[in-house]
């Protein structure tokens, strides 16, 4: 979508007066749509899932580009304190049971805020996997919330173009190969035949959960 595309349906959700909310990682891959948003209208809500796992780096970025950008941050986290995120062998869970993991960290943590508002908005794009690749600019989603993926249609020039464009500032640890940052015990550095490879390497595993067990069946 263009971004004059993405204002006039932003604009039209308000219109509707449907409530509004976005969600970000804050990656460098994050920003554009970050920067789209606070110029239409920075009241808002970014949701924000601090798992409790992150890169110090990634918390720090968002503090930055949330100032920077005067935008209205929400910390969402799991109501499982971390001393409880283990198996039965004392293991935490990122380690021997990812998805149960990033389901009560992520999946589980966004479902009440679903229920609380119209529509959606985050910045998947198709290029990253086949399930994102199937994907539409708008669907239904779970509680009756709908989807709407403004930037699917983009791909990483259009990204880092914006970027360079806007002089926007870009994640630190993309300059040492980290590209696709997710928590810190489940992200490695940048394969460079396969973005999202970064995430859960070794596992057949490419999603947490928010774009999969949170989309309109």
């Amino acid at each position: 979508m263009t971004i004059e595309n993405i204002k006039k349906q932003i604009e039209g959700y308000k219109k509707e007066g449907l409530k509004i909310f976005v969600t970000s990682s804050f990656q460098t891959h994050s920003i554009p749509l970050l920067h789209i948003i606070g110029q239409i209208d920075n009241s808002i809500p970014i949701m924000f899932i601090n798992t409790g796992y992150l890169f110090p780096e990634t918390l720090i970025f968002r503090d930055k580009i949330t100032k920077e950008l005067g935008l209205k941050l929400i910390n969402i986290t799991s109501s499982i304190s971390r001393i409880y995120q283990k198996d039965c062998l004392g293991n935490f869970l990122f380690t021997s049971d990812p998805d149960h993991c990033c389901f009560i960290n992520k999946t589980q943590p966004m479902e009440p805020i679903l229920t609380e508002y119209d529509v959606w908005i985050n910045g998947i794009r198709a290029e990253q996997n086949a399930n994102r690749k199937n994907m539409g600019i708008e669907q239904n989603g779970a509680f009756n919330c709908k989807r709407f993926h403004p930037i699917l249609d983009w791909n990483n020039k259009m990204i880092f173009d914006y970027i360079k464009e806007h002089n926007l500032p870009m994640h630190p640890l993309d300059d040492k190969g980290y590209l696709s940052i997710g928590c810190e015990p489940c992200t490695r550095k940048f394969d460079l035949n396969d973005e999202r490879s970064a995430r859960w390497f070794g596992m057949n595993k490419t999603e947490c959960g928010l774009h999969i067990d949170l989309v309109g069946k």
